[in-house]
């Protein structure tokens, strides 16, 4: 296990007022660096970590030549010379190497067993006539030569990068390396994430059986840790502070020694209740970034000592939004992984907008489905509230509206992002 490295100093640091999106993605690339340490882990608990190291296949698979048919392997050179051959041996998937097979003779084989050293071809069972006596097999006229046999190092070579450091595993990359025998891996560890609920209107679900009259449930607290789970993270909860600056400020100062992320939702602005903002000023630096962006302009960034804050809008479609875009690539950077674009894909929009404000990139919750004419269509949530989870709940993606646009009409070529982007995906 390594050390675990030093944050940036001001490793939010902006010269901008207000940034544009693809200000604030340049900004995390340029500035946010890997904040944990490393380890080695057992390939069972590789899913979803990014590696620490590179990792190259230490043998060839598949390791030797092998059949990819139950059928008849033979020298296609001897098979030429006459489609009966005589039946020299048999070899099954984990047989000892077999020998080489005398002129004139095949070797009846199974799927995954080793090649004789000397054949190149293998006749799949049912195209085959075996006869009477099961001594020889007619093999079927115009077989190339190599057919049916798969060749050592055919899916990696000895020596062949398969992953580089920063590589999310994914179910499929578990089993490429337990292909190669590889049974431990290098890791980076994962970042400790203290999410933080605030206000006395807030109530956990579980900790009342009604809301009294001026307080909401903490949807925002369920909402992050779900999201938080295809991360590489151990989510700690603080629970729900006080409104008492005191009461907040030891809370988060212990946080801060002890978590590599704080996670917060509302309390942006400088209110005389909104203890969070104003604590982090007192223990650390905060960095407003007044986003360009709708929803979920007001959005902070900071950090205590080697912990980073980030302080989410409060209103749950623009924590959603603004966690997506940001703070998933943030985390994901911090620890240890690569940054990778969300695809946003072209496609018809399938509503109109009269006005759109200059300036500002939008992001609408929305979903695909088939018009009138059966041509696949982008549909929009019809209320922009971003306090309205239904539109969340109804959404499979988002659709971005760069700066430039100003209106909307049906048939205008769009940009879709699917939330499978960010490993949500369609119920």
């Amino acid at each position: 296990m390594t050390t675990k490295p030093h944050l940036i100093d001001d490793c939010f640091l902006h010269d901008k007022d207000r940034l544009r999106h693809d200000d604030v993605i340049s900004l995390l690339l340029s500035r946010l660096n890997v904040i944990v340490g490393t380890q080695e882990v057992a390939l069972h608990s590789a899913l979803g970590r990014h590696l620490a190291d590179t990792i190259t296949a230490p043998r060839n698979v598949p390791l030797h030549d092998n059949s990819a048919v139950d059928g008849y392997a033979f020298a296609h050179g001897e098979y030429l010379k006459g489609p009966a051959l005589v039946i020299n041996q048999r070899i099954a998937a984990g047989d000892a190497i077999p020998g080489n097979l005398p002129p004139g003779t095949a070797a009846r084989i199974f799927t995954g067993a080793m090649m004789p050293p000397n054949a190149d071809t293998v006749a799949m069972q049912e195209d085959c006539v075996l006869s009477l006596d099961g001594l020889s097999v007619e093999i079927p006229e115009g077989l190339r030569a190599g057919a049916n046999r798969r060749k050592a190092g055919e899916d990696l070579k000895t020596g062949e990068v398969l992953f580089s450091a920063g590589q999310l595993l994914r179910p499929q990359d578990v089993a490429a390396l337990a292909s190669v025998g590889v049974a431990k891996v290098p890791v980076f560890q994962k970042l400790r994430v203290a999410l933080v609920s605030t206000g006395n209107e807030i109530v956990r679900p579980d900790a009342a059986d009604a809301l009294s009259m001026g307080q909401v449930f903490d949807s925002n607290h369920y909402m992050l840790a779900a999201l938080c789970q295809n991360l590489p993270v151990e989510l700690v909860d603080l629970g729900v502070l006080e409104d008492k600056a005191d009461v907040i400020e030891h809370r988060l100062s212990e946080a801060a020694k002890e978590n590599d992320i704080i996670l917060t939702t509302g309390g942006a602005s400088r209110g005389e209740e909104d203890h969070i903002v104003r604590t982090i000023d007192r223990l650390g630096t905060r960095h407003l970034w007044q986003i360009a962006i709708k929803p979920g302009r007001p959005m902070s960034f900071g950090q205590i000592g080697d912990c980073v804050f980030l302080g989410l809008p409060g209103n749950p479609v623009a924590a959603f939004i603004c966690f997506l875009l940001y703070c998933h690539p943030a985390i994901r950077m911090l620890a240890g992984g690569t940054y990778r674009e969300p695809r946003r894909y072209p496609i018809n929009a399938g509503f109109q907008i009269e006005a759109k404000k200059a300036d500002r990139r939008e992001f609408l919750r929305g979903w695909l489905e088939r018009d009138i004419d059966g041509q696949m269509v982008a549909r929009k949530f019809d209320r922009d509230g971003s306090g309205l989870i239904s539109g969340l709940r109804m959404a499979d993606g988002l659709i971005e509206l760069q700066e430039e646009i100003r209106t909307v009409r049906p048939g205008d070529t769009i940009s879709y992002i699917p939330f499978s982007e960010f490993g949500i995906y369609a119920g």
